[in-house]
């Protein structure tokens, strides 16, 4: 099933407007499997936020990784950590990060990626 043009433009379009034109978080070492979750009584405050990030506030009740959050969501991975980077720079969510050094694991890079495609 092809898309309209004027969809295709929309859907490149949309992540750029999203993080107003940045490509790289405020923080760029935050990992794809950092756990994320919302801040004491932020959902509260969340009402002054754009949708997207009211939708992260909300779904990270729970812990949920960056990955998780963008596929639960349909956002580029990238756009989800600049999200969450602003996020967490303002006091709305919380980072888990991993303790070791998961990028040098292959078998754990396999099964995130194997659990990504398994989402969608």
């Amino acid at each position: 099933m092809s898309r309209p043009e004027g969809d295709r433009e929309i859907t490149l379009l949309r992540p750029y407007l999203l993080t107003s034109g940045r490509s790289q978080p405020v923080d760029q070492t935050i990992e794809i499997e950092a756990q994320v979750l919302t801040a004491h009584l932020a959902e509260r405050s969340a009402n002054g936020l754009s949708f997207e990030l009211r939708d992260i506030v909300s779904l990270c009740l729970q812990p949920l990784s960056i990955a998780e959050v963008a596929a639960r969501l349909d956002l580029h991975i990238g756009v989800a950590r600049v999200l969450v980077a602003d996020l967490v720079a303002s006091g709305y969510v919380t980072l888990a990060r991993p303790e070791v050094a998961l990028n040098t694991n292959l078998d754990m890079i396999e099964r995130v990626i194997r659990g990504l495609e398994a989402i969608r």
